[in-house]
């Protein structure tokens, strides 16, 4: 298994201070954010890393990171080079994946559980891809997961409905074959010209390969000024 951090885009939520910073270099607790999904794929025995992020930050991660050897991991460097969804930068990966299976996080996401068990799972599933989901309270804001009357098979995923019966988000964590390069070129940029990451995750729902999990603890998609701070507090009380 390999796996790869999506640490790009403009971080338009954070202006201005991401006007001059990388947002994944922004400090929660004692490191700076890109550390906490780094740290997630390590303890998954996962130590093969691709970061992807804009061609001008890369130097500054590079700084920072180094070759990974120094927090126990291999890591690898391409440049995005156009903000136009996480299906594209999944690309990227195609020659550093290979054969193997790809776990997927956005640099973003910070997370209390470990990977350990669904990364486990996922490599007994002999085809498809597996998602992790989420409850939140502002569905409009994530693709969400409906589900059949058992709860126990997702029936579509819906990217920031306006009125959900579900609150069941999809989260920044991925687990694909190498099929999904195949399923990344069936779809076409959605009206905010962006590829989706919901489009590629129905084609696997379509064809019955796709299967979820429910994470039982915190999850953040840190991306606004509220949801670092609150990150924040989280990770510095349990330090």
């Amino acid at each position: 298994m390999k796996g790869m951090i999506l640490a790009g885009g403009k971080g338009t939520r954070l202006h201005p201070l991401t006007k001059v910073i990388n947002k994944h270099l922004i400090p929660i607790g004692k490191y700076p954010m890109i550390y906490y999904p780094i740290f997630k794929l390590r303890e998954a025995d996962i130590t093969e890393i691709l970061i992807t992020t804009n061609q001008q930050d890369i130097p500054l991660f590079r700084e920072l990171l180094g070759d990974g050897r120094d927090l126990g991991v291999r890591i690898h460097f391409e440049a995005q080079q156009q903000a136009i969804g996480i299906p594209d930068a999944i690309l990227l990966s195609k020659t550093f994946v290979g054969s193997d299976k790809l776990t997927v996080i956005l640099g973003d996401n910070i997370f209390h559980d470990s990977l350990i068990p669904y990364v486990q799972s996922y490599e007994k599933q002999s085809t498809g891809a597996k998602i992790l989901l989420k409850t939140v309270a502002d569905p409009n804001r994530y693709g969400i997961a409906t589900f059949d009357k058992s709860q126990k098979n997702i029936l579509s995923i819906e990217e920031k409905p306006s009125d959900s019966s579900s609150n069941y988000c999809v989260t920044g964590i991925y687990m694909y074959g190498t099929e999904v390069f195949e399923f990344i070129k069936q779809i076409t940029p959605s009206s905010r010209g962006e590829l989706e990451i919901t489009d590629v995750n129905n084609l696997y729902l379509q064809k019955s390969k796709l299967t979820f999990d429910v994470l039982p603890n915190w999850w953040i998609d840190a991306g606004t000024y509220d949801s670092i701070f609150q990150a924040n507090q989280i990770i510095l009380k349990n330090e």
